[in-house]
């Protein structure tokens, strides 16, 4: 069966975020202190204080769910609903927060959760089951 569009767009997504993190990690390890570590929070929700090599970590970790999504692999499609269903839980508090005082994180929270509820969705698909299926 052929890759659906969705599957690569999702495996996309996890590529752009693990080359996110691979650069601002390669960048703290040469130059520490040059970038701040909140620049990973969205993507690593608070594994960011454990420094460059969490950030490496989680790199590594995305990638090779892209990998194993652009493969059609069983596995990535669990790791990957899992990943996102996890930032979903922990997105909540964020977006809690910002829709009582309706301040402007609100929009960028929601979106991130938004994305993440998408993934979640879009891989539980019956033909999405079925592309995996080999």
């Amino acid at each position: 069966m052929e890759r659906p569009a969705g599957i690569a767009a999702i495996a996309v997504i996890f590529s752009v975020a693990s080359a996110y993190l691979f650069v601002l990690s390669i960048v703290m390890l040469e130059s520490p202190g040059s970038v701040s570590m909140s620049l990973g929070a969205p993507l690593l929700e608070g594994l960011e204080l454990a420094g460059p090599y969490m950030f490496l970590l989680v790199s590594a970790f995305a990638a090779l769910i892209a990998w194993g999504l652009f493969l059609l692999n069983r596995w990535a499609r669990r790791v990957a609903i899992a990943v996102a269903a996890t930032g979903v839980v922990m997105l909540l508090p964020a977006v809690s927060a910002a829709a009582v005082d309706f301040r402007w994180a609100l929009l960028w929270t929601g979106l991130s959760m938004i994305v993440r509820v998408v993934i979640v969705w879009y891989l539980f698909q019956e033909p999405v089951k079925r592309a995996f299926e080999k």
